[in-house]
Formats: C-alpha cells, structure tokens, sequence
C-alpha cells in the first residue's frame, strides 16, 4: 500500500518541539494547518460509503476535529508517524458524528441481502460473476434502481452501530495489517485468503483495477475517477457492489460469516 499523503516538510520536528514544551495556541493553529491535507485525504475516502446528501465540508469539520484531538494527544518522542495516528483519530471523529445522524437509508440491510442472493443464484447457475443488468432483472429492478439501492447499501459498511460493530466492518480495516496472529489464527487466515483471492479472480478486469486502486494503492475515489474518466459516484457503485459481490461468493465457497471479512 501506498503511504498517507504526506504534507509540506514531513513531520515539522520544530512545530513539535515548541508544542511538546509550551501548547501554545499559535503553533497548535500551526501544526493544524500543516496536516489540514490529511483530513480531506481521510473524507475522500470514506465518502465511498456515505450518501451523497452529506456534504464534504460537513465531514471536513468533524474530521478536523479528531485532527486537533490528535495533535494534542500525541506524543512525538515514541516514535510513531504522526500521519498514521492522526489519520485513526480523524477516521473515528467522523464516524463519532456520523452515529448521531442515522444515514442508514431504511430497509437498506434487507435490500443488501436480496442483492448478495441474487448474487449467488445467478452465479450458481451462470458459472460466472453476473452482470449489473442480471442482478436487476433478476430482482426485477431496473438498472438505474439498483444502482440506487446499492448507493442506499454503502453505509452499512460503515462501523456505525456500537452495538454491532463486528457486523459493519470496513474492508480497509480487514485488510490491514493486524499485528502477528497465532499459528492456528495465521492457518485461519491462510485458508480465508485463498478463498478471498479466488473470489476476486471471479470480477471483471475493471473491478479488479478499481478494487486495487482503492485498496491498495489508497487513491481517493476523485483520483480513481480522474485516471479512469469515471464519475466518483459511479466508483462509489461498483466498489460498493463489488463488496456485495464478493461477500456473496465467499458464503459461497464456505466462509459463513462474512462480516469477519467485507
């Protein structure tokens, strides 16, 4: 994976230092405008999963925010990239704020369901991934109805609900690296990646890029669209559908529980 965008000088040592000593408010306003970047980096990303209905500037300020909370908490003799804490504490700021507006779309969860069933029947009897326009029919929808029922869907892969956080993780998360595992957690792991690279083999070409250009090289949904001249929104679709989709074919080969996974 890429690293997090980085600003101007890297970590400003000196900002760090004066701040460490005295707190004050002018180098706080300093070091807030030096890493403002990371904040709009963070909610370009998580905007993949919201509504089109929450504005940017919105998220920017709850992100901002975790931003300030980070810079003063944070330590800088431990030795830790500030942009890596930073970026934690601004992604949990937003999702804090988010909790309280209810942006889950109602009946959401049940239309992802029908889709990922729809998912697997189809690929049970096709033998292959099925199109977007097969899904519809399938579920007697027309195209433009599933691609907004799959933009309602994005927000459950957000960790929105306290009380069930294990059942709306985001991809991101499960795909980071989590520290070494135990052997029987790491032969756990092994058998769940070959079944989530067999998976993926399964999408078209495009998905593909567009899955690895999100996940792993960590571009914004922005730069997705400006190197592949696709809009945001329709990026938005198809890495939420492509979620759906390989949910779907891991229940498939064995893996009961997704939710450990997509």
């Amino acid at each position: 994976m890429t690293a997090l965008p980085s600003t101007n000088a890297g970590q400003p040592a000196h900002l760090w230092q004066r701040y460490t000593v005295s707190h004050d408010a002018a180098t706080r306003e300093q070091l807030i405008q030096q890493y403002a970047p990371l904040v709009k980096y963070v909610v370009d990303r998580l905007r993949v999963s919201l509504p089109p209905s929450l504005e940017r500037d919105d998220l920017i300020g709850y992100g901002t925010i975790g931003l300030i909370e980070a810079i003063d908490r944070f330590d800088p003799s431990r030795g830790v990239k500030f942009e890596s804490y930073a970026a934690l504490r601004i992604r949990g700021a937003i999702l804090d704020a988010l909790r309280s507006l209810d942006i889950v779309p109602r009946g959401a969860r049940h239309r992802a369901r029908q889709i990922e069933q729809a998912t697997r029947d189809l690929f049970a009897t096709l033998g292959r991934m099925p199109s977007e326009a097969e899904v519809a029919a399938h579920l007697g929808l027309s195209l433009s109805e599933l691609h907004q029922a799959i933009q309602d869907v994005a927000c459950l892969f957000l960790p929105l609900n306290h009380a069930d956080d294990s059942h709306e993780l985001a991809l991101e998360e499960q795909l980071a690296d989590q520290g070494t595992p135990e052997p029987d957690e790491l032969a756990a792991q092994s058998d769940l990646a070959g079944r989530l690279a067999a998976a993926l083999e399964q999408l078209s070409e495009r998905d593909r890029l567009i899955l690895s250009l999100y996940y792993y090289e960590e571009l914004t949904m922005r730069e997705i669209s400006q190197m592949l001249g696709i809009s945001e929104s329709r990026i938005s679709q198809i890495l939420t559908r492509v979620r759906l989709q390989l949910r779907a074919l891991l229940h498939e080969r064995g893996v009961t529980s997704t939710d450990a996974v997509l």
